[in-house]
């Protein structure tokens, strides 16, 4: 148990030191060996917690999955109306990576140019399901509230997550002084406004 508790350790000081490096070393490409000298271990000693570097990607990008959707569940959980859903959803996004810059670049792809495809198919599904449970949560607002959205509701999720993915690569490109969350709250009005309309009710209803 204890060799397991080590190893689980080892590999998470492993991502934790990928995830800085990310960060610190914007723009450069991060080798074996660089990350083996950041962590104070062999290279050899990486290969034995991730056979390659991509598997130490996947395993990031893991990390940024369960966090986000396990944080989604609880706003589904605990907020009713479509809006706010929607509100809390981007704001979570934005938040996670403000708080984590260097996952910032995986979810922006800058970290992956040249790297291997699925990395990248990886990160085009996290968006897509991100961008499913928006459209969802739109839907579900004419039987929740009797409010239809004013678009189809694939059209209005793909605004909004367009927004937020706007908003990650200004962070990245600005070498993360341009703060995701800068203006949020005062644009999000703007951008809710007209995005549900009440649906008619029946005559005599």
């Amino acid at each position: 148990m204890t060799q397991e508790l080590s190893k689980s350790n080892r590999r998470e000081e492993i991502l934790q030191a990928l995830a800085l490096m990310l960060e610190e070393d914007s723009g450069k490409r991060i080798t074996i060996a660089s990350l083996a000298r950041q962590v104070g271990v062999s290279e050899a000693a990486l290969y034995r917690h991730f056979p390659s570097k991509a598997r130490m990607f996947e395993g990031l990008i893991e990390f940024i999955e369960d966090t986000l959707f396990e944080r989604i569940r609880r706003i589904l959980d605990n907020t009713p109306e479509a809006l706010p859903r929607c509100q809390q959803i981007l704001t979570l996004l934005l938040a996670f990576t403000e708080k984590n810059p260097g996952l910032s670049r995986l979810l922006g792809g800058d970290a992956l140019t040249g790297e291997t495809a699925r990395l990248r198919l990886r990160i085009h599904q996290l968006f897509e399901r991100l961008e499913t449970q928006l459209k969802q949560v739109l839907r579900e607002a004419e039987v929740r509230e009797g409010r239809r959205p004013t678009l189809p509701a694939s059209q209005i999720a793909n605004l909004l997550l367009a927004h937020v993915e706007g908003r990650i690569t200004q962070f990245v490109r600005s070498d993360f002084r341009r703060r995701p969350t800068e203006y949020w709250e005062d644009q999000w009005p703007l951008l809710a406004t007209g995005l549900l309309r009440d649906v008619p009710r029946a005559a005599g209803a």
